[in-house]
């Protein structure tokens, strides 16, 4: 059967790619894996259309503003963003902001960001620092790192002000793999609710807060928040936007799984061909495709095994770390998490990013896209004050921020490039949604079910 046949026969979210799948593959290398690796769960949800007004719409967007992101727990920053007592950061989403502080007794609490005098902002958005108290800059009146009211400029003329009314009001704060969440709803789930197999998969030597921040990338995309992060949430694409990388990438035989209402994954291998590649490469083609000078594969071995051989080497001594206990698959391929609403998590080596996508001021087709690449640090590291992030230009390459791999910058541009297009189709279409794939694209599928749950109020 050719691959792009139907399959007959098969009921709806049945049908997979001929060939081995990337389970398969990584099961081949002979590696042990963490279990969650090879775990599977996967069940056919549906294949009516997403309506493209649930980008466009302003009456969608205003409905998330109330019933979404007041509602869920988002990642707003790392610990390391917020060493010391007296540091500071705001974390914006729409029209919401919070500014997170460590307070004296070093916990970090979140603070609406806003005066109780006039309303004004008491940090700017996006801005970050140290201060030993919070003041507005309108006034003068002053809270403790902890919240608490400490000032009020001719106090006298207040009487009807009491320090108990008058503290900040908080947002709920919780820490899990290095990242500092919040909720701003102070009926909150508790975030392992929202987390749940997440964290079991996430334990052991995926656990994030054992890495730090190598590097931090910002860039404005040109749609709604939800259409960028979806762009990520699948490798169907990969056969038109990188084709450059099909003799080295596979895509059609990726895996997906739904753990959850909140929780899924995609594993794509990486040092294999796409079954979409036409012709056939020798093992040492492949591996001089991947860009890894000076590497030969001796008979029997295959790219996959030293690339990956090759990168526990010379990552180890870079970061000091060991990685000898870390699969071929952990080393070189694409193993990426969704957590609801708006977060990428990848728990490998060389491909070790985070993302975040969120909604810029109050505009549907504005969207802040955050890449930062979590590198393994040795035992005992301590916390220490991030790189700052580097914002890149609407027009301007991935590549030029600086430390970012050229190659990679190129396809995060290719992702990227579709998007405006995109967009602008949303809005044109005579066809008033998009249809889906019934297993490559059923993360955006279980993605919209659950915001429709949450938006309609349950």
């Amino acid at each position: 059967m050719a691959l792009d046949d139907p399959a007959p026969g098969e009921a709806p979210g049945e049908a997979r790619c001929p060939g081995p799948s990337a389970r398969d593959i990584i099961r081949a290398d002979g590696c042990p894996v963490p279990d969650a690796l090879l775990a599977e769960r996967y069940a056919f949800i549906g294949d009516s259309d997403i309506s493209y007004d649930r980008y466009t719409s302003p009456a969608v967007f205003e409905r998330e503003m109330t019933h979404l992101w007041p509602r869920v727990w988002q990642w707003a920053c790392r610990e390391e963003h917020l060493p010391e007592p007296g540091d500071w950061l705001v974390y914006d989403v729409g029209r919401h902001s919070v500014l997170l502080v460590r307070g004296a007794d070093g916990v970090i609490r979140g603070f609406i960001n806003a005066c109780l005098h006039r309303g004004t902002q008491l940090r700017p958005p996006g801005t970050s620092g140290f201060a030993h108290e919070l003041r507005c800059p309108f006034h003068g009146w002053r809270w403790t790192l902890e919240g608490a009211l400490a000032h009020v400029p001719c106090r006298w003329d207040f009487p009807h002000v009491t320090d108990d009314a008058f503290a900040l009001p908080q947002v709920k704060v919780a820490l899990w793999g290095g990242f500092v969440f919040i909720n701003m709803d102070p009926g909150a789930q508790p975030l392992e609710e929202q987390l749940g197999p997440l964290a079991d998969h996430f334990s052991g030597r995926w656990d994030l807060s054992k890495r730090r921040i190598a590097l931090h990338i910002r860039k404005e995309l040109p749609t709604n928040w939800k259409a960028a992060q979806e762009a990520f949430l699948e490798a169907y694409h990969v056969v038109e936007t990188h084709a450059q990388a099909l003799a080295t990438a596979g895509d059609a035989n990726a895996c997906y799984d739904i753990f959850s209402d909140y929780v899924t994954r995609f594993v794509h291998t990486i040092g294999t061909p796409s079954p979409h590649f036409e012709g056939q490469l020798s093992e040492q083609e492949i591996l001089d495709r991947m860009r890894l000078d000076g590497a030969v594969v001796p008979e029997g071995r295959t790219a996959r095994a030293i690339a990956a051989e090759k990168l526990r080497a010379e990552l180890g001594a870079a970061w000091g770390v060991d990685l000898s206990e870390w699969s071929d698959s952990e080393m070189i391929d694409s193993i990426e998490y969704h957590l609801f609403p708006n977060m990428c998590l990848f728990p490998g080596v060389s491909l070790p990013m985070i993302y975040r996508f969120r909604p810029v001021g109050m505009d549907p087709g504005r969207t802040l896209f955050d890449l930062v690449f979590l590198k393994l640090v040795p035992e005992g590291t301590g916390l220490s004050y991030p790189p700052e992030p580097h914002f890149v230009a609407a027009g301007e390459s991935y590549a030029s921020a600086p430390g970012m791999d050229p190659g990679l910058g190129a396809v995060y541009d290719q992702d990227t490039d579709n998007l405006a297009a995109q967009w602008r189709g949303f809005q044109a279409s005579r066809k008033r949604g998009q249809t889906l794939g019934n297993y490559q694209e059923a993360r955006i599928r279980r993605f919209h079910m659950t915001l429709d749950r949450i938006l309609a109020g349950d």
